[in-house]
């Protein structure tokens, strides 16, 4: 994800005379300066998590990461809504996945992970859908959202089983505040 904050710094000049000759010599000293820049992920890029301190994944299971690019000081109005659900075939009515995602540590670091639990029977409404044909659709958990504060340092790490997939959302909260009323 690129930052809206996102700036190019210059770290070096770089000056060659022209004249008779020096076209190659410019070429490959233009090719030598760039050479870092050219390199180097863009800027605003969210380097690869330190996956490391992690556990792998139990049989059955895969473990995904969501890696937020922002500043330490920006993170503190960023949240990750977590999604997770599968695609599946439906009708007209609502459906829902019975699970829900919980809280770990990951023992050692104190690192937060999120586990789901469940994912399996899906429930739905009961509307009659006359004329409909069914459709494909991504099908999520029930209950309330499970928003994620953002840390710029560490990777978001969810743990679902084989045939859950995990998709994100970003919330931003609004600069503004607004004054409750009493009464």
């Amino acid at each position: 994800m690129v930052r809206a904050d996102s700036t190019l710094h210059v770290v070096g000049c770089l000056r060659v005379g022209w004249g008779p000759g020096r076209g190659i010599a410019l070429l490959t000293a233009l090719a030598t300066a760039l050479a870092p820049a050219l390199a180097s992920p863009p800027a605003g890029a969210a380097p690869a998590p330190d996956l490391r301190p992690y556990p792998p994944a139990a049989p059955g299971e895969r473990r995904w990461f969501i890696s937020v690019d922002t500043t330490p000081a920006a993170a503190g109005d960023l949240r990750v809504e977590l999604v997770v659900g599968r695609t599946l075939t439906v009708d007209c009515n609502r459906h829902l996945l019975q699970g829900s995602l919980e809280e770990e540590s990951v023992p050692g670091w104190g690192y937060p992970i999120y586990r789901v639990k469940g994912g399996g029977p899906m429930v739905s409404t009961r509307m009659a859908c006359p004329g409909q044909a069914p459709r494909q659709e991504f099908v999520g958990l029930g209950g309330s959202p499970t928003l994620v504060p953002v840390n710029p340092r560490l990777p978001i790490v969810v743990f679902a089983p084989q045939e859950l997939e995990v998709r994100w959302r970003l919330w931003r909260a609004e600069r503004r505040q607004s004054p409750a009323q009493t009464f």
